[in-house]
């Protein structure tokens, strides 16, 4: 009876050195991606910015002025800005960094900030977008 403490022959341990290798490799591969992820963090990305309805002014020239005051200035603001909400909801949408969504947050009017996402309805099937039965 052989014992369980045997080595392996020669060929399957260096098989197995490959295969410890690859695996080491790709656990350190996906720490680096994870890590350089953290870091794209700070870019600016786009956000819905929702706030009180302006009374005394254009809902634009307010979105604009409440963005200026968190980006330091009206160029920075114009730039940043995407679109001016004004008739379902009063608000903007803007590219803006983690530190400028902390800044605008705190900016009298403004009710909430997210992140803004798009959603796909439906999956094109086909040249004719939709499969047809």
């Amino acid at each position: 009876m052989q014992s369980s403490s045997s080595s392996a022959p020669p060929g399957k341990r260096s098989l197995y050195l490959t295969l410890i290798i690859v695996i080491v490799l790709t656990l350190f591969s996906s720490i680096t991606m994870a890590e350089s992820t953290g870091e794209a963090s700070s870019e600016a990305k786009v956000h819905i910015v929702y706030t009180e309805k302006p009374t005394d002014e254009e809902p634009k020239e307010y979105h604009l002025r409440t963005l200026s005051s968190a980006l330091g200035s009206e160029e920075a603001a114009k730039d940043a800005l995407i679109y001016s909400y004004k008739e379902a909801a009063s608000g903007f949408s803007a590219k803006l960094t983690p530190a400028q969504v902390e800044e605008i947050s705190k900016q009298p009017g403004v009710l909430q900030v997210v992140p803004s996402q798009t959603y796909q309805l439906h999956k094109p099937v086909g040249a004719g977008g939709f499969k047809l039965t």
